[in-house]
């Protein structure tokens, strides 16, 4: 888990970044909506889109702690920040990974400076966890893939100009994984995205409904050249969007135990600072409990990966206990803050709001909960 001087620096520069550009910044953004355009344009200065592309191709290739600790800061000053990040970090390990030369070559370098945002397209209306029971399909014909089908909940949709589809382009194949997989789409003719979705929190960036009707991509669109390696693909690429995600419940979850320490110093109640109250002084000694154990996961889990070993119980078990931890601290906040965590004033509030996400999105916890217990007993079974 150690960091390079270099990471070391980066990670301190990000958390001045936090502070000094962020912090006092992101109510109006946050309860208005608005996209946080300047923000996001000195985030692509300082190279925060190339963390996980290789120096060769113009990234910054962090290591997976470093990047989980980039991302954990990024999400201390406001989580959706670091959702703006979030999808394009596992397009960039897709193409990384998995992408023929011509891929890497014609997207990554784009990618590393951001002039390329990218995203990627799972869940489908009505679909919810069961990816393989997908609808969407890409048909191939003499001008190559021609794409039918709509994709919900796409994070970044309406700002990025390459979306990573998880579709079926051979619907009929049996097992059912072995007919799906990742084109690499830049929208045109034929895709339409949609209007924001309101949201409860992770506000600023966009959700939306993002629909195919017959957008026509060439051949060499597919991830790696090969059809039906996709869904081998992107559950290689969701082990870092999980990793990423506990790392910005980590981030949520450090910035409500701050503040709370901070007001429990500064707050007076019968003649004393309020931690002093066995109540309260209980309720920190429980959330730093929560965060220090939830970045230990997260950065274990990334370290795995760094290493090339299997982390998908590792990275499923961050971001289950960290998203968990996070609600549970943003909540405890608003109990040590009183009435005052509930008033828009504080940032406690939008802890609260943005905390939920870490629980429902890149898998939800119930799902987590199953694949965990899947690679539980696979890796200690019984009588072998």
């Amino acid at each position: 888990m150690e960091l390079s001087n270099e990471e070391r620096d980066l990670v301190a520069l990000v958390r001045e970044f936090v502070d000094e550009r962020v912090r006092g910044h992101v109510a109006a953004y946050d309860h208005d909506d608005v996209y946080p355009e300047d923000l996001i344009e000195q985030m692509k200065e300082m190279g925060f889109f190339g963390m996980l592309i290789p120096a060769e191709h113009g990234g910054i290739e962090l290591s997976g702690p470093a990047f989980a600790s980039v991302t954990a800061e990024l999400a201390r000053g406001w989580m959706s920040l670091a959702g703006a990040t979030g999808g394009h970090s596992v397009v960039s390990t897709l193409i990384r990974r998995f992408g023929t030369p011509e891929q890497q070559q014609t997207y990554l370098p784009r990618m590393a400076d951001g002039s390329l945002r990218a995203t990627m397209a799972l869940t489908e209306p009505g679909g919810g966890s069961d990816l393989q029971a997908m609808r969407t399909r890409a048909t191939h014909g003499p001008d190559g893939w021609t794409i039918s089908g709509s994709k919900t909940w796409i994070s970044n949709a309406q700002h990025s100009g390459l979306v990573a589809l998880l579709c079926k382009t051979d619907p009929e194949a049996e097992p059912r994984h072995t007919g799906i997989s990742v084109l690499l789409v830049e929208p045109g003719d034929g895709t339409d995205v949609s209007r924001k979705l309101p949201k409860l929190g992770y506000r600023g960036v966009e959700a939306c409904e993002v629909v195919f009707d017959g957008q026509v991509v060439p051949d060499d669109a597919v991830l790696g050249g090969t059809p039906g390696e996709g869904w081998r693909h992107m559950m290689s690429g969701l082990e870092v969007g999980r990793v990423q995600v506990a790392a910005r419940a980590v981030g949520v979850a450090q910035a409500a135990l701050d503040d709370s320490l901070r007001y429990a110093q500064e707050r007076e109640s019968f003649g004393k600072p309020i931690w002093k109250h066995q109540s309260v002084g209980n309720l920190l000694a429980d959330m730093a409990t929560k965060v220090h154990a939830a970045r230990l996961m997260t950065l274990d889990a990334a370290t795995k990966l760094d290493r090339g070993e299997r982390a998908d119980l590792e990275a499923g078990m961050a971001k289950l206990f960290a998203s968990e931890a996070a609600a549970q601290v943003s909540l405890d906040a608003m109990r040590v803050h009183g009435g005052y965590g509930y008033s828009r004033e504080y940032d406690i509030e939008r802890y609260y709001r943005d905390a939920p996400l870490m629980i429902v999105g890149e898998g939800t916890n119930e799902i987590q909960r199953n694949v965990i217990a899947a690679q539980l007993v696979a890796r200690h079974q019984v009588g072998r």
